[in-house]
């Protein structure tokens, strides 16, 4: 895990994640959310859908960045501010799918931190892409 200050960013930093997508990510996520969409928990109806199968929720694929950005790049002692992301391809149960996300921007008067996100299966094809504004910690967090 690191700590890292506005001061100690710079541009084109960046970190990556990677994880297979289990059934269970799926039902875990459903039963947290509420959401029980059977294009998520019911595979014969799912297999009626243009999908074909069923899907990973999209919150469940943004999430994947939230790891990276609260524990490596800034990391500890990091707060969200923003978020938008746009959703670009289906993602399967056993999918497996890299986060990156890079400094695309720094704001040292307002301690803002923009990166840019992407979201990528096995195949490497590009599954979501979007932008976090995040605050870095003010003074770094030694874990």
């Amino acid at each position: 895990m690191r700590s890292l200050t506005i001061a100690e960013l710079n541009l084109g930093d960046s970190a990556e994640f990677r994880k297979t997508i289990s059934e269970s990510d799926v039902y875990l996520f459903a039963g947290i959310t509420g959401d029980l969409n059977p294009v998520h928990v019911d595979e014969e109806f799912a297999k009626t859908t243009p999908f074909g199968a069923r899907v990973a929720h999209g919150p469940l694929t943004f999430a994947l960045c939230a790891g990276l950005l609260g524990t490596e790049l800034p990391g500890v002692g990091t707060i969200a501010v923003t978020n938008e992301v746009t959703y670009e391809a289906p993602v399967y149960i056993g999918d497996t799918i890299a986060v990156r996300i890079e400094v695309a921007a720094l704001d040292a008067e307002r301690n803002r931190a923009t990166f840019a996100v992407t979201w990528g299966n096995q195949d490497g094809k590009q599954v979501a892409s979007g932008t976090m504004v995040v605050k870095p910690p003010k003074v770094a967090v030694r874990v």
